[in-house]
């Protein structure tokens, strides 16, 4: 069975398949234009929304992919991570450069996680 949740026309925020939860790339809505730390905050808070609303929560994570407009903003960007992040569940992680798809995004961060 795979369930949707937040279907759109072009693509659900999470799909749930064989027991693990698959998260469309999330980016920043109300601090678009802000900085890397103030849009990687804003992104991981609507992970967690959307991982709850599929019976999940962080410390299930078992991927995640991070594209960053500016590489050299890494370290921005880890600051909210680390805050964020299960210290004794890290998922497995990929941190790109990656032109976004408005020039307005900083990042874009996209998890997996066990149900």
């Amino acid at each position: 069975m795979i369930e949707r949740i937040g279907k759109a026309a072009r693509w659900s925020d999470a799909v749930v398949a064989g027991g693990l939860v698959f998260l469309s790339g999330h980016v920043a809505e109300e601090t678009v234009g802000g900085s890397v730390l103030e849009q990687t905050k804003e992104v991981l808070a609507q992970i967690d929304d959307t991982l709850a609303q599929a019976g999940t929560d962080k410390s299930k994570l078992v991927s995640a992919t991070i594209h960053l407009a500016d590489i050299g903003q890494i370290a921005a960007m880890n600051a909210a991570w680390d805050a964020w992040v299960d210290p004794e569940n890290p998922p497995a992680r990929t941190t790109v450069e990656a032109r976004l798809a408005s020039p307005d995004y900083a990042v874009e961060i996209t998890v997996a996680a066990a149900r």
